[in-house]
């Protein structure tokens, strides 16, 4: 399979500089389990969108501390491919802004979280089954597009995950943090976090998340997609 990653991260610091992009960090999720996939990475928020008419097996659209009220061009033009993929009929995966996007294109409503910053490791449910996945936000999903089917959440954040049909499929956290990773990107973010949510990230970390299972998800999600 060949497998498009649209990076809508928008942080260029040196913290950003100093770890794998999230294209990268998709490829290595999936190859993980499938060595011989292909994975492609469009910048899309510099606005690398890939050319009109090029087709792939599937679609990755990554996070970003950007938000999708944004007026950024970029913004709206990615909107526009996420229509096109739908009406195509090819699957279609979001994490984070990623989940977010496909909601807000899709005619679904983004806001606040009323509990302000969700940060670290978090329970959620996705599918009926309680899964431990990494967060790092401030708005969520409040209300899913038309045709949706929510799968799951948790209560800070109910809209956890959606699905439509068999193409479209969801995740408000991040399946390509790995710990080590997640680690730095809570201490980098310590001051700038309320005092209570940094101790709680960071209290948080002492049990992984489990990236095998939202990795296989995805990586059945791909292939039942293409059956």
């Amino acid at each position: 399979m060949h497998i498009a990653v649209l990076v809508a991260n928008t942080d260029e610091s040196d913290f950003a500089q100093a770890h794998p992009k999230d294209g990268a960090k998709f490829a290595a999720l999936l190859q993980g389990l499938r060595p011989g996939w292909r994975v492609s990475a469009f910048s899309v928020k510099d606005g690398d969108f890939p050319a009109e008419g090029l087709r792939f097996d599937g679609w990755i659209i990554t996070g970003s501390p950007a938000s999708v009220h944004d007026s950024d061009a970029w913004v709206g033009r990615l909107f526009g491919l996420i229509r096109q993929i739908v009406e195509r009929g090819e699957p279609l995966f979001g994490a984070c802004f990623g989940h977010q996007a496909i909601a807000v294109a899709l005619g679904g409503v983004v806001g606040e979280n009323p509990g302000g910053w969700v940060f670290g490791a978090v329970e959620t449910m996705m599918e009926g089954v309680q899964i431990r996945l990494y967060a790092a936000h401030r708005e969520q999903v409040l209300r899913v597009p038309g045709g949706a089917v929510v799968l799951g959440g948790n209560a800070d954040c109910a809209v956890g995950s959606f699905a439509m049909g068999r193409r479209v499929l969801t995740t408000q956290y991040h399946p390509e943090m790995t710990q080590g990773f997640m680690t730095a990107l809570v201490a980098e973010y310590a001051d700038k976090l309320p005092a209570e949510v940094a101790v709680q990230a960071r209290t948080s970390l002492d049990v992984a998340a489990d990236r095998d299972v939202i990795a296989a998800r995805m990586v059945r999600f791909f292939e039942e997609a293409a059956s």
